[in-house]
């Protein structure tokens, strides 16, 4: 009868697998120690692969470490940006909220993604900057149409608007907290009513703020 016990030498992994594993291994490293302290060896292991197929999938470090990057900034901006496309929630307030509840489970399915990509930054590779950007884009268009229905035509302040929403909840989803940590409902709530009210109250009560920036 059989055991289940595989015998003889391993499976080996197939390439693909293996740069995944690979790549999500070095981007785990490279967060706990930087691009510096994080080594191929450590990085193998975790993957499950030897450093000889580390060196074979990627070359050098330099090399493994840039595809690091490409890789979480691509897996950022495809799972921050899906909500932002999504065209089933034409409503303004929900649109946004769920967009912020979506990047508070983004930073705790990918806990390793924004410390990347600010190591990143200070390595000389702009790769935040350029995801800001990159979702700018998709944001600034998707809030100009549901604001349009509240009467805002915010024009080129989008951009400096998104802008602001974003730096806010990055900041606000990876805050420490003495304590228990508030409800994360909570803190969607405050984001959403912070910046769709702030905006609708500006619209009213100092209407110039938005037009100096059209």
């Amino acid at each position: 009868m059989s055991t289940g016990v595989q015998r003889g030498r391993p499976r080996k992994l197939p390439v693909a697998e293996q740069r995944g594993r690979v790549l999500r291994a070095a981007a785990e490293a490279v967060a706990r120690h930087g691009f510096e302290a994080a080594t191929i060896e450590e990085i193998a292991r975790a993957a499950g692969v030897s450093r000889q197929a580390v060196y074979e999938q990627f070359g050098e470090r330099r090399s493994l470490f840039a595809e690091v990057v490409a890789d979480v900034e691509e897996r950022a901006f495809e799972a921050i940006g899906a909500p932002a496309r999504d065209a089933s929630e034409p409503e303004l307030r929900a649109w946004a909220r769920a967009n912020y509840a979506n990047m508070f489970r983004f930073v705790e399915r990918e806990p390793e993604a924004f410390p990347v990509l600010r190591e990143a930054e200070r390595a000389g590779n702009p790769a935040l900057t350029r995801l800001r950007e990159r979702l700018a884009v998709i944001y600034a268009e998707a809030s100009r149409k549901r604001w349009a229905a509240y009467g805002v035509d915010s024009g080129r302040a989008d951009k400096a608007l998104v802008a602001l929403y974003f730096a806010m909840t990055e900041a606000l989803v990876q805050v420490s907290w003495e304590g228990e940590p508030p409800a994360q409902d909570a803190l969607v709530d405050l984001l959403t009513e912070f910046t769709v009210g702030g905006v609708l109250r500006l619209q009213t009560q100092a209407a110039e703020v938005i037009e100096r920036l059209r």
